[in-house]
């Protein structure tokens, strides 16, 4: 059932034992675990300290213990098994090491890595936040949710108290309770019958019983965004199915209306995130968190542009849209794995939403090879109709004062390049009929072009690189052309063009 959980909702007493011995207390032995100290007390489970033995005796580990008291919801021990079955199967640095876990036959518990530091929790709390921590905020728990989505998962309860961040500022996703996993068991739509998630941030399509739509976590991501920028929740917090629904056919009020120096792009993707529609949505999480890191390329629409949500009359036809009273019958399980089995799981959406890079040498290679860079691009698109291009050149430097930034007319080299990579890319623009910005230009500025475009291609979470390789010189056999090296250090596929 859709619901807060607030830490600290639990009764006074600790998490029973599943041999009926009693709750647990500290220095305590679960099968070879030792438990510490009480770390944290939740409505469905509690977090314990434990001492390891053996080889994971130095690392710091929780064992997470759920809350058994008899008449609990039915929802926190399927939730529990399907934690269990879940975090085994998910590896990165987006998620806590497993380590171990507990039969419910004699007690139910997880062993995992023990991430140091709070959840996004108490940023909620001093929220609004400056907009580039939003932005910075934003990025990191999109790429975060991109890694988890490429391994088939959809998570279906991203909120505040279920993200953390390492030392390193990579963004982990925790609570696996609610999640779908491509290739196993969905208990959870198996055996319960109402919605499930967060009721601030549960995607439309989850108040109708889907569940296998990774751009559902995007939507959550778009209201813990909404709520960052303003220090308001984009929808309230609804308990009821009734309250729930309410998402399907009103508009949150803009951003700019509750904070006058929101900038537009800022607005623009949060509302963009809270689309209805999933189609009209960001469609994987690399490309939101490319639009929050560059949001110059953004182009805008009426979204950025809102300083009033929509009128009765327009509320009224998205009802009427929706399907009136319709929208109170969630979907059955059979109809949500019908759509599932039509639509395709996460790994699916998210292969058909890939991020396509177009690296060009764009001062030095001639027409003849950017012609072909152009039309072997031409044909990647055709078979991958959701993709975005990135377009990049390397403006190469020295990383000293004395770099040449302007040409003989003072023009700026920078923009020449950037203006240059729009005219390679505009009969692509015009054949495919890009929109919200699925086309982008980036120049960059870097000494060595091979790392750099490598260095993108990760941070973007890139797909599929095409770039034009010149003729072979003997100097260039020598030192190791530009293409040779992206294609043996790129995270992605390579497509190398020569004339």
């Amino acid at each position: 059932m859709a619901s807060e959980h607030p830490a600290g909702a639990a009764t006074p007493e600790g998490a029973a034992s599943a041999t009926g011995a009693g709750p647990l207390q500290p220095g305590q032995r679960v099968d070879h675990w030792q438990l510490v100290r009480l770390l944290h007390r939740g409505g469905m489970a509690d977090l314990w300290e434990i001492e390891a033995p053996g080889e994971e005796a130095d690392q710091p580990l929780i064992m997470k213990v759920p809350r058994l008291r008899g008449g609990e919801d039915p929802a926190a021990i399927v939730g529990f098994e399907v934690e269990q079955m879940i975090l085994p199967a998910l590896r990165g640095p987006h998620v806590p090491r497993f380590v171990a876990r507990g039969d419910f036959s004699r007690q139910p518990y997880i062993v995992m890595e023990r991430l140091p530091g709070e959840s996004l929790e108490p940023r909620i709390d001093a929220s609004p936040l400056a907009v580039q921590e939003v932005a910075d905020i934003g990025e990191r728990v999109a790429l975060a949710l991109h890694a988890l989505h490429r391994q088939r998962l959809v998570h279906l309860d991203v909120k505040p108290g279920n993200v953390m961040f390492r030392p390193d500022g990579q963004a982990v996703l925790i609570d696996f309770g609610l999640s779908r996993h491509d290739s196993l068991p969905d208990l959870l739509d198996e055996e319960l019958p109402l919605p499930l998630g967060t009721g601030p941030y549960i995607s439309p399509e989850q108040v109708r019983r889907v569940r296998h739509d990774p751009r559902s976590d995007l939507f959550a991501l778009g209201a813990m965004l909404y709520h960052l920028t303003t220090g308001h929740r984009a929808f309230g917090a609804p308990e009821s199915l009734r309250g729930l629904q309410r998402r399907l056919y009103e508009q949150p009020v803009p951003p700019r209306q509750w904070r006058q120096d929101c900038p537009p792009w800022l607005q623009e993707v949060i509302l963009c995130c809270l689309e209805v529609d999933p189609d009209r949505r960001w469609q994987s999480g690399a490309q939101l968190a490319m639009a929050l890191r560059d949001p110059a390329q953004l182009p805008l629409t009426e979204r950025a542009a809102r300083l009033h949500p929509a009128g009765r009359w327009p509320t009224f036809r998205r009802w009427l849209k929706q399907g009136a009273g319709a929208a109170a019958t969630p979907a059955s399980g059979a109809l949500a794995r019908k759509r599932a089995q039509t639509y395709g799981g996460a790994a699916q959406r998210i292969a058909r939403s890939p991020i396509v890079l177009a690296a060009l040498d764009i001062d030095h290679a001639g027409s003849a090879l950017l012609e072909s860079v152009r039309e072997t691009v031409r044909r990647v698109l055709v078979t991958e109709p959701g993709a975005r291009l990135a377009c990049l050149s390397v403006m190469k430097t020295q990383g000293i004062s004395m770099d040449r930034l302007v040409d003989d007319q003072g023009r700026s080299i920078h923009v020449q390049q950037l203006v240059a990579l729009q005219a390679w890319a505009r009969p692509i623009g015009q054949s495919f009929a890009f929109d919200e910005g699925r086309l982008t230009f980036h120049v960059l500025e870097a000494p060595d072009a091979a790392s750099a475009i490598i260095d993108f291609a990760r941070r973007t979470q890139v797909d599929h690189i095409v770039m034009g390789a010149r003729a072979a010189s003997a100097l260039r056999q020598y030192l190791g052309s530009v293409s040779s090296q992206v294609v043996a250090q790129a995270p992605c596929t390579v497509t190398v063009v020569r004339t």
